[in-house]
């Protein structure tokens, strides 16, 4: 007979004493019955039988959520801030313009620069016909003009394009979160204006246990859930995985991506993260509650019929599998259309003969 140690073994054997002692009837978890040969055991059981399914386990991990871009935008020409064109909250999309800086200045050098653009591009055009053509001047003369050309030129493109940054505009699409300054105000290059933050798109950041860094990668799907929206599921794609270990936690980070068109999920809310682990194509899986520990193994019981017809419990040693929750798989020592003994069992020893009863019926038998 195998040994079982298990934590319900006094109480079980003490359970069935007393059952004995009081005569109990066949309404009792354990009940006796008189035989030629003195009086047997039988144990109400509850069974499920066994058939083949899929079976996912799960890593459990908590995150946070960032913005996938938090963008600040800052200033890159000097003067006072005129306006701005958008309200805290409001979506901007990229290259947008955000605010408008004070360009009359600029605006009256880009009118003098394009005027002295024009002008010199008039001298080289007339100093290459008298060169080129009529053979009038002198080379230098044609090469100083086509310098002044090309400088004057390079002039105007200058001042346009600070001319241009006079309107700071936004790099990414997003919502306007924050402003930093307000009309009126002096700014120069380098001056943050606002910050803007992509929420359509978002990333959860967590740690994952060093000893699951083969079974997570990027593509992978992730379940992601968050208490403070009432346990709404959403689905996100890894789209990030470490290359090195954190020495600290012996972890390894990676970025989920998640869509939130609706903006519901704001960055830094604590997100509870599942990714699978392992996939096991029609496997055997049962209650953990029904497996126990001995002394070379693992064990779980079954309802089998003997000789005679009576059912009897067997004990059968398995081999486990990836688990998840309440569910563990059986890779050997079970096979589909086995009954399996999932209440009762602690109360069984190898050969007792029992009784199946649905689980109504196990409750009142207990109460």
């Amino acid at each position: 007979m195998i040994n079982r140690i298990s934590r319900d073994f006094w109480p079980a054997l003490g359970l069935a004493a007393s059952l004995a002692a009081a005569g109990c009837g066949p309404s009792s978890q354990a009940s006796e019955v008189a035989a030629d040969s003195g009086f047997v055991k039988i144990v109400n059981v509850e069974v499920m039988s066994l058939g083949k399914t899929d079976f996912t386990a799960y890593l459990r991990l908590t995150g946070e959520v960032e913005a996938m871009s938090d963008v600040i935008v800052s200033a890159q020409e000097t003067g006072v801030i005129e306006r701005f064109f958008l309200e805290k909250g409001e979506f901007v999309r990229r290259g947008t313009p955000i605010a408008k800086i004070d360009d009359r200045t600029l605006k009256a050098q880009v009118a003098e620069a394009e005027a002295a653009a024009n002008l010199a591009k008039w001298r080289y055009e007339r100093q290459r016909q008298l060169w080129e053509e009529e053979q009038i001047g002198s080379e230098l003369a044609y090469q100083e003009a086509k310098h002044q050309a090309a400088l004057q030129a390079a002039r105007l493109e200058n001042l346009q394009t600070r001319l241009e940054r006079t309107k700071p505009i936004a790099p990414i699409s997003g919502v306007f979160d924050e402003r930093y300054v307000d009309a009126g105000e002096m700014v120069s290059p380098g001056t943050p204006v606002g910050r803007i933050v992509e929420v359509n798109r978002l990333k959860v950041t967590g740690g994952v246990p060093e000893r699951f860094a083969a079974a997570v990668n990027p593509g992978d799907s992730a379940r992601i859930s968050f208490t403070v929206l009432g346990g709404r599921e959403f689905t996100g794609v890894i789209g990030y995985v470490g290359s090195t270990v954190d020495t600290r936690n012996r972890t390894f980070p990676i970025e989920i991506v998640i869509e939130n068109p609706r903006r519901v999920i704001k960055p830094q809310m604590v997100a509870n993260v599942e990714i699978a682990t392992h996939r096991v194509a029609d496997a055997l899986a049962i209650p953990r509650s029904a497996v126990e520990r001995v002394e070379n193994g693992y064990q779980v019981f079954v309802v089998v019929e003997d000789e005679e017809g009576n059912l009897r419990a067997e004990a059968r040693l398995v081999k486990l599998g990836p688990s998840y929750a309440n569910r563990i798989v059986v890779e050997d020592g079970l096979r589909a259309g086995d009954r399996l003994i999932v209440r009762g069992h602690q109360l069984v020893e190898a050969g007792d003969q029992v009784r199946i009863v649905t689980p109504s019926s196990v409750e009142s038998d207990a109460s």
